[in-house]
């Protein structure tokens, strides 16, 4: 199976991907993110019931390279999405 290539932006749309994936791919893209010059990214998870919410919340929670997380603003998708920052200096 081919990889799937996916722009790097400060947006990533979990949509497409299987939540079983989500880990590693919000590890590698926040280190692709990093290495662009990109620190500020919104996740979108969608709505629904707040599962995928949940779960990538509990992700950034652990995750190295995030300074600070919050729900994105109502036009940048409410709690359907959150906004992720970055560390800029990673040790």
């Amino acid at each position: 199976m081919e990889p799937i290539k996916i722009p790097i932006e400060d947006v990533i749309d979990l949509h497409a991907f299987h939540p079983k994936d989500v880990p590693d791919l919000l590890k590698d893209y926040f280190s692709a993110c990093i290495d662009k010059g990109i620190f500020s990214v919104r996740v979108i998870h969608g709505k629904g019931k707040g599962i995928l919410k949940k779960r990538v919340q509990e992700i950034l929670g652990e995750n190295q390279m995030v300074e600070s997380f919050r729900d994105a603003s109502q036009e940048a998708g409410g709690w359907g999405a959150t906004l992720v920052e970055l560390k800029k200096n990673i040790v």
